[in-house]
């Protein structure tokens, strides 16, 4: 058997491009923040991760131009070899003073923070637990470890304490969620969690790269609960909030200084680029001066989710600027995305496999930077198409 018959079978794709409702992989020809072009026309994005909408923010890209003069376009090496400048110093520990932790480190991406780190704690005789709705980079990342894994229904606590009280004594225990669920926009119980953790002897490791810049003041899910103390690991990504690409684990220092020298992810690729790590620290510098980006992209999520609820759509258990539109059905998702795009509004298809077959969605999501003008544009727009297609 030739390994690439897989491939050459594999028309799934090309079947759907041929359609003419594939949504995936449209280059952009030009982006101003809460606008984009693609194919010479000109949409409102609802679809991206810049929720505080610094990807355009004057010293954010001064930033990035400065590190290229300084330091050139890549530091050619790993971390751990010649790969550590200051700058990623100086941004590991802004980042853990900001979200209140003693230390930091600096990955090249988000994936490589949850796997390297989420590998490099799970041995042999411990166990991860997952909630079922967790980014697939941390599923991934428990899979690269020694260690079992286990699942819990997406925040159903009753779940989770029947597979904590399963697990023997003596083995180790790291529970693993993601604080702001990505593709629902629904936020992880942590005050029940940490309890649980705290009764059943596990460490407790939440993932905000969504949180990071939207919960709790900007400084996430563990802000937002008043319990960045009942936290034992906070991971988060740059390229969502900080407008840049790149991750970060932070923590107590042993836990640190242990992951800094165990994670392959890091050990293994080359450093963060200074451009990105300026980008991501000026980012940081601009949240926390200008804090009314915050509470405005939390603003506009209550009010694009009451409006979107008083339309008559279903947008779950959102309670974040992440805000889907249930659909349920391929087809129909695939109909509804093409027909929002030729009007004008760019939002993310989400279909089976990635969510469970019946809650096929139509990811979107808000920026500080979208205006008021926008917002009402793109209501009266998902009005006209949701009562075309049927369902409202």
């Amino acid at each position: 058997m030739d390994i690439f018959d897989k491939c050459y079978s594999y028309t799934y794709a090309k079947e759907f491009i041929a359609s003419g409702y594939y949504p995936y992989f449209i280059a952009m020809q030009g982006n101003e923040g809460s606008e984009a072009i693609f194919q010479g026309r000109r949409l409102i994005m609802c679809g991206s991760n810049n929720y505080l909408g610094l990807t355009i923010h004057p010293k954010v890209r001064q930033a990035a131009i400065e590190a290229i003069e300084c330091y050139g376009t890549s530091c050619t090496g790993s971390r751990f070899l010649n790969g550590t400048l200051e700058l990623h110093e100086q941004l590991e520990h802004d980042l853990a003073e900001w979200v209140g932790k003693q230390a930091a480190l600096v990955f090249s991406t988000g994936m490589q923070v949850n796997l390297g780190t989420i590998s490099s704690l799970v041995s042999r005789n411990d166990v991860v637990v997952l909630d079922k709705d967790d980014h697939a980079s941390i599923v991934d990342g428990a899979r690269l470890g020694w260690g079992k894994v286990k699942r819990f229904k997406h925040n159903n606590m009753h779940d989770l304490e029947r597979v904590l009280d399963g697990i023997p004594k003596g083995e180790g225990k790291l529970v693993v969620v993601d604080g702001l669920f990505s593709m629902e926009g629904d936020i992880a119980p942590l005050p029940e969690i940490s309890k649980l953790c705290k009764q059943y002897g596990a460490r407790l490791m939440v993932d905000d790269a969504h949180a990071l810049g939207v919960l709790g003041g900007g400084k996430g899910t563990a802000a937002h609960f008043g319990l960045t103390d009942g936290v034992d690991l906070i991971m988060g990504t740059f390229s969502k909030s900080l407008a840049s690409v790149g991750g970060y684990i932070a923590g107590d220092e042993d836990i640190i200084h242990y992951i800094k020298h165990h994670a392959r992810s890091l050990i293994f690729s080359a450093s963060i680029p200074p451009a990105n790590a300026a980008t991501a620290l000026a980012a940081l510098h601009v949240m926390q001066e200008e804090p009314e980006r915050v509470k405005r992209v939390n603003e506009i999520g209550d009010f694009m989710r009451t409006n979107y609820k008083s339309l008559g759509f279903n947008t779950g258990n959102s309670a974040t600027p992440v805000i889907p539109i249930f659909i349920g059905d391929d087809r129909r998702a695939a109909i509804i995305w093409k027909t929002l795009f030729e009007a004008g509004v760019y939002v993310n298809m989400v279909v089976s496999p990635a969510v469970p077959e019946g809650k096929q969605l139509l990811r979107t999501s808000y920026m500080a930077i979208h205006t008021d003008a926008q917002l009402n544009k793109v209501l009266d727009i998902f009005s006209v198409v949701g009562k075309q297609v049927g369902i409202i």
